[in-house]
Formats: C-alpha cells, structure tokens, sequence
C-alpha cells in the first residue's frame, strides 16, 4: 500500500486533536507512532500525559510556544528551533521505522516562514517512505493541500475564547 498524506487545517479547534485521535487509533493497532511537534512546548498538556503511557508512541516537543512576531528578538530561537524539528523528522521518515508519523503545527511553521516548504514536500516524497504522514496546523498552503490524498479543514463557528472562557485542561490543552 501507499503511504498516505493527511492534513488538518483551518481555523476551528481540532486540529491535533484529531492527529491524536489517529495515534491512539494506530496505538491500537500496536503500530509504533512518532509525534514532532514544531510550535507547542507544553509538557504538561493532556496529549502528552496520555501518550507517556503508550509504550509505542513518542511524542517530541521541539518548540518554543506561541510564535512571536518576526521583528520579536526571539523570533530568530522559535526559527531555529522548527529548523531542528524539521531535521529531526526528515531523518525519522528517512529510518522508516514508525508506521505513523504526525507532524504537529508543521503547516503554522511554514506560513510563519519557519521552515521551507520545498523541504517538507521533498520529505513527503522521500523514496521508500513507509510512514503514513500527518500534517498539522493552519494556513496548509495549496501546494500541500495537492499534495495531500486527505484533508479536513475545521471551520470555527463559535469560540469560547471570544466569550472570555480562558483555556480549560482536558478541553484546550
């Protein structure tokens, strides 16, 4: 079989939820699962907890938290850091050794102009690449969203942010 390419995007909750809904899925099925994620560094989030009991799965935490604008002197170390992140997952698609690799907020660090998007295409078509893929975050660009076999756009209709409901554990993080 193929390998598969997926992406969640838009501007509605649920993007990684959905990427975590297909680990557990792939855990499941004792496949062994892989998770970069380019732009969160909460340790303490609820994905990350779950996930820590798995045997199979290993989440990898390789951002700075929320991106900052790019005249901020510490946009230079968030660039670095999803610079990292991606050299790590092309020389985890390159092993081939996970059956499932999710790539979290991986689409924001390319619409911050983090990492190129030639490189993560070109990862995408690596030969002999085994893994199914999974592409977070919003702005996917069109070329990735050619790229893609499945996409799912989440649409916001209502936030509770907007409503001053601040982020609630087991709900936003």
């Amino acid at each position: 079989m193929n390998p598969r390419t997926l992406i969640f995007t838009g501007n509605g909750k649920g993007k990684t939820t959905a990427a975590f809904g297909m680990v557990m899925r792939a855990a499941g099925h004792d496949q062994r699962i892989l998770v970069v994620q380019f732009l969160k560094s909460n340790a303490a989030s609820g994905e990350l907890q779950a996930c820590s009991h798995l045997p199979r799965v290993e989440v990898v935490q390789m951002g700075c938290g929320f991106v900052v604008p790019p005249e901020h002197p510490d946009f230079a170390t968030h660039c670095q850091k999803a610079r990292e992140a991606m050299a790590y997952s092309c020389a985890a698609v390159a092993a081939g050794r996970h059956d499932l690799i999710v790539l979290d907020e991986i689409c924001g660090a390319i619409a911050h102009e983090m990492i190129s998007e030639d490189a993560v295409i070109e990862m995408l078509d690596t030969p002999g690449r085994a893994a199914c893929i999974v592409l977070t975050g919003r702005h996917a660009s069109t070329r990735l969203i050619e790229h893609a076999d499945t996409v799912t756009e989440m649409h916001c209709i209502r936030h509770g942010y907007t409503a001053e409901i601040l982020a609630q554990k087991g709900v936003e993080y």
